[in-house]
Formats: C-alpha cells, sequence, structure tokens
C-alpha cells in the first residue's frame, strides 16, 4: 500500500481515530534528530491541543477553498 492511499484510508476516519494513528506515527517516527527543541516542543503543545479539542477541526477540503478563494483571484 502506498503512502498516498495510506492517507486516503486516514482521511475516511472519524477524527478521534485519526488522532490515534497522528500519535502512534509520531511515536514510532517522530523523533528526528534535526528538529530544533522549539520545533519538537511546538509539534508537542499542537498534539496536546489536539488531544484535549478531538472535534475542533478543519477538513482539508475547508483549508483549500479558503485558499483558494483568498488568492485566486
Amino acid at each position: 500500500m502506498s503512502a498516498a492511499e495510506i492517507l486516503e484510508q486516514i482521511e475516511h476516519l472519524p477524527p478521534a481515530e485519526r488522532l490515534v494513528v497522528a500519535e502512534k506515527v509520531w511515536e514510532k517516527y517522530g523523533a528526528f534528530d534535526d528538529l530544533l527543541p522549539s520545533e519538537a516542543e511546538l509539534i508537542s503543545s499542537r498534539l496536546q491541543d489536539r488531544r484535549l479539542n478531538p472535534d475542533d477541526v478543519v477538513s482539508l477540503d475547508e483549508v483549500k477553498a479558503k485558499l483558494d478563494a483568498k488568492y485566486r483571484k
């Protein structure tokens, strides 16, 4: 299965399940040596915010629509 196929499958999961997947991927592959401490702290902070507010999300389609509306004039 390709990364694109995996990401497509993740999109169909409920928000709470997507969070579990993100956390598992981060735990397994997220400890990159080239991250600055401030970058790692930012990522951890955002994951914590996501854990506390699992339904506070904007879909990728919404983000794309807003960007298209703002920049495609």
